[in-house]
């Protein structure tokens, strides 16, 4: 099922200094040091504004971050999920942080939910069996039975990269990500993982689930046209040498984004569960450096609290 040369997923380090990291560097005292400037920004997670709700359901095109890579859309008539998690933690192990940003029974009911892989931040199963079968769910190939298992009589579409599935007036797309999947240990790559274009009548949004920089971006803007909003994530990517190969950092996040030719970055997959070493609100500080440096418009860069909506 591997699309990219498997070994460009692995880390540039063995096992040992893996096992280091996990373990080692988290008992008392023995975390690595963070840089100074980033030492106390920890508080600058992102609020809750449960206004995100009203906005969804009074019908206009609507984005709204619930948190880390969940959003939920309404575009073309349609209310869209992407990897939702309203979960308080991942699989009963890393805790929630920040509380979704619209809770789930204030949301109206989803047409449609996009899981982009099988990594338990993203596929979610407990949030799966509160959504139920009324929404049709959308997922890489080899996905259907997990999600079939969990919600009965679920309406569930798999698509390999670059098919399309039509749902009323939106056009759902699979695209290439530089990532991997695994649920198990003996199920690496199983399954197949990846981004999502949705493109409806008020225009096109990108997803990039999880991905490491590459040529992807480019290649995704080439073939799929104008992209108007592209979620990147921007946090998750400390140490490199263990997340460089499936994870980008903020900068690579905003050259994906301009290798991409879309018109505005919406930030996704930080504060809300501590998964790296980054301080949790250092992705947002290095990506507006970033686009400061670049004198690039503020307009063009939406870095929402969870719960946050803008209009279309």
């Amino acid at each position: 099922m591997a699309r990219f040369d498997d070994r460009a997923t692995q880390p540039r380090r063995g096992p040992g200094d893996m096992l280091r990291w996990k373990v080692w560097s988290r008992l008392p005292g023995r975390r690595p040091p963070r840089r100074p400037d980033f030492a106390a920004i920890d508080a600058a997670l992102p609020a809750v504004r449960p206004g995100g709700a009203d906005a969804l359901a009074d019908g206009a095109a609507t984005a709204c971050w619930i948190g880390h890579a969940t959003w939920v859309w309404r575009l073309g008539g349609k209310l869209v999920a992407f990897d939702p998690i309203w979960s308080r933690s991942i699989g009963g192990v890393v805790p929630r942080l920040t509380a979704p940003g619209v809770k789930l029974d204030a949301l109206p009911a989803l047409d449609v939910v996009c899981i982009t892989h099988d990594h338990r931040d993203h596929l979610d199963l407990p949030t799966l069996r509160r959504l139920g079968a009324a929404p049709l769910y959308v997922v890489p190939l080899g996905n259907a039975p997990r999600v079939a298992r969990v919600v009965r009589d679920a309406r569930v579409v798999e698509l390999d990269w670059w098919q399309t599935h039509h749902e009323g007036d939106l056009a759902i797309t699979l695209v290439p990500a530089r990532h991997w999947s695994m649920r198990e240990p003996w199920s690496r790559n199983a399954t197949l993982w990846g981004g999502y274009v949705v493109r409806g009548p008020e225009g096109v949004a990108y997803h990039a689930g999880d991905t490491a920089t590459g040529d992807h971006f480019a290649e995704i803007g080439a073939r799929v046209g104008a992209i108007d909003w592209a979620m990147m994530p921007i946090g998750g990517y400390d140490p490199r040498w263990f997340m460089d190969a499936q994870h980008v950092d903020p900068d690579e996040a905003a050259a994906g984004f301009l290798a991409l030719g879309a018109r505005h970055l919406l930030a996704m997959h930080w504060g809300t569960f501590r998964l790296t070493d980054e301080a949790m609100g250092e992705p947002p500080e290095r990506l507006r450096a970033w686009w400061a440096e670049r004198g690039l418009p503020d307009e063009r860069l939406w870095i929402l609290d969870a719960g946050e909506a803008r209009r279309l």
